[in-house]
């Protein structure tokens, strides 16, 4: 963990943040990695969209494990999904050494800022509230199978594990309840993330292990304690804070793209 001790409380704060989002929302962590990979860490483009997806995905494993043992994982939906997700994100990785910085960082911003708009929204609505059902079901269909492939190509080009993306597609399409939705987006990012970095290592991407490591143990037990706390915390106060910490970042990503600031 030096690389992280070297940055003192922000090197141990950042990644805790990035698990306890991954675990309170299924999703967002890597929203948070990409930026504080390229500049706190200060690494470069590729590198840090293959480490984000190192963390992530072993981060939302935890995370997934623990809806596991609370029954809010759908299987049978989560596993196709997930497999299709790794075949476009392996398949895009290993192609991305071909696309330009500027394009992956401006995919990463329009992503970044559509998700915020899209949790504000959602979080003006009234929640449906309610225990999970214990016979709910969910089915996948091939319309589910088109999407998750473009989740993983989109995963593999911008860093990020696409559960703003997998849940809303799981509760509207697949059928399943927002918690069930939001522990099987956890598996599905899991897989997603851990093919398209398998997809970079095979492009001879440069990793920092010593600080994946790290960044990787302490995210960990923050998706753990985000699984937790996802039973007390209101999700609306949760999303409308992290889409306005997400806004802020876009902002900042997009002046530091232009130059703006140093």
């Amino acid at each position: 963990m030096t690389p992280l001790l070297a940055h003192g409380v922000a090197g141990l704060a950042l990644p805790l943040g990035v698990g306890v989002v991954l675990g309170l929302l299924g999703g967002g962590g890597s929203i948070l990695a990409l930026p504080i990979f390229l500049y706190v860490f200060q690494v470069p483009t590729k590198p840090a969209v293959a480490m984000s997806l190192a963390v992530v995905g072993m981060s939302a494993f935890v995370g997934f494990l623990g809806h596991w043992r609370q029954g809010t994982v759908s299987l049978r939906v989560a596993l196709p999904f997930g497999g299709f997700a790794m075949l476009g994100a392996f398949v895009t990785a290993r192609l991305a050494h071909y696309v330009p910085e500027r394009v992956q960082l401006t995919l990463f911003m329009i992503f970044a800022l559509s998700a915020a708009v899209l949790m504000l929204r959602d979080a003006a609505k009234p929640s449906a509230g309610g225990d999970v059902p214990t016979d709910f079901r969910g089915a996948f269909s091939p319309l589910l199978a088109v999407q998750a492939i473009g989740v993983g190509a989109l995963t593999s080009l911008i860093g990020a594990g696409g559960g703003f993306v997998i849940v809303p597609a799981l509760v509207l399409l697949a059928r399943v309840p927002v918690k069930v939705a939001v522990g099987s987006s956890l598996l599905i990012i899991t897989m997603n993330a851990l093919s398209g970095f398998v997809g970079y290592m095979g492009t001879h991407v440069p990793i920092d292990w010593p600080l994946v490591g790290g960044f990787t143990t302490i995210a960990a037990i923050g998706a753990l304690l985000g699984t937790r706390l996802v039973r007390y915390v209101p999700q609306r106060r949760i999303k409308q804070g992290f889409a306005v910490l997400i806004l802020v970042l876009g902002a900042y990503v997009i002046a530091r793209s232009l130059g703006l600031t140093g």
